[in-house]
């Protein structure tokens, strides 16, 4: 063992009588070592790799990640284009009936509701005070497969498109259509109509001043009436709120959400995906 530390020698290094031999690497692992290196140099020739003021070294093959994402959703958008071109050319009704283009429709609906209508309808689209819950039988304007692709393509209130859904609420305090009295007299009846009690306010009075100031709309039991965007009073879905003082100030000075029509904004195709997707939530009809 002295024999083979001699004849290999050391490096001079001596710790506490403990000497480090110099024993060379083993060619193999020397071999690999340098033929990483030559690699190394080929990768960055052909490839890009080397930092640049302006950016970085293209490499002589040409090659860009973003290249490659930018072909393979090219090659994606072409194996989907048969089934959006149908989709685009068929009537909701249509795309509906179709069982393999309704899957398709939901799936890309589903996609395009996280992006475009999450931020008021939230994640399950069960909305929240203001915005209305997709989930459910109670619709404003209807959730048959017509009226939500009209409601989609041309939103509510919005003053960009001409065919949007149009609906307002006179301000009968703000106006000074009713007093204050009047007001909470409706309120009372108004809550009557869902089996509930205001807590304040005549009933009856309240009747006579929906009938001579609400029934119009609302319908002389409350039920509402769709085509003009009034909505049910007898059941427990309130699109602001169920609280009495709500509903009174509500009546005194409404509060008129808008919607953005999505159709010049996403296109027809897509507003029919959203379509099927709103209607397959569970409350479509």
């Amino acid at each position: 063992m002295a024999e083979q530390d001699s004849a290999v020698g050391t490096t001079g290094h001596d710790w506490d009588g403990i000497t480090e031999l110099n024993t060379p690497l083993p060619r193999w692992w020397l071999w690999t070592f340098y033929l990483t290196i030559i690699w190394g140099i080929g990768y960055c020739i052909a490839y890009p790799a080397i930092p640049l003021i302006d950016g970085a070294s293209r490499g002589l093959l040409g090659y860009s990640s973003r290249g490659e994402l930018a072909e393979t959703m090219s090659d994606v958008a072409r194996s989907r284009q048969n089934v959006l071109d149908l989709i685009a050319q068929a009537d909701v009704a249509a795309i509906h009936a179709d069982e393999t283009l309704a899957a398709f429709a939901v799936g890309g609906g589903a996609s395009a509701f996280k992006v475009h209508c999450v931020q008021c309808h939230g994640s399950g689209a069960a909305g929240s005070a203001g915005y209305p819950n997709l989930n459910d039988d109670d619709w404003i304007w209807g959730g048959s497969l017509d009226a939500i692709y009209q409601t989609i393509s041309h939103g509510v209130r919005d003053e960009a498109s001409n065919e949007t859904r149009y609906s307002e609420m006179p301000a009968f305090g703000t106006e000074g259509l009713l007093d204050s009295g009047d007001i909470r007299d409706t309120t009372a009846f108004v809550l009557s109509l869902g089996g509930r009690a205001a807590g304040f306010g005549d009933r009856a009075a309240g009747a006579t001043l929906f009938a001579e100031n609400c029934a119009s709309c609302h319908g002389d039991t409350g039920e509402g009436m769709r085509e003009l965007g009034a909505p049910s009073l007898t059941d427990p879905i309130w699109l602001y709120g169920a609280e009495a003082e709500t509903i009174r100030s509500q009546i005194a000075s409404p509060s008129h959400g808008v919607m953005p029509g999505w159709r010049q904004r996403l296109g027809d195709s897509l507003v029919k995906q959203l379509t099927l997707y709103v209607h397959s939530l569970g409350g479509g009809e």
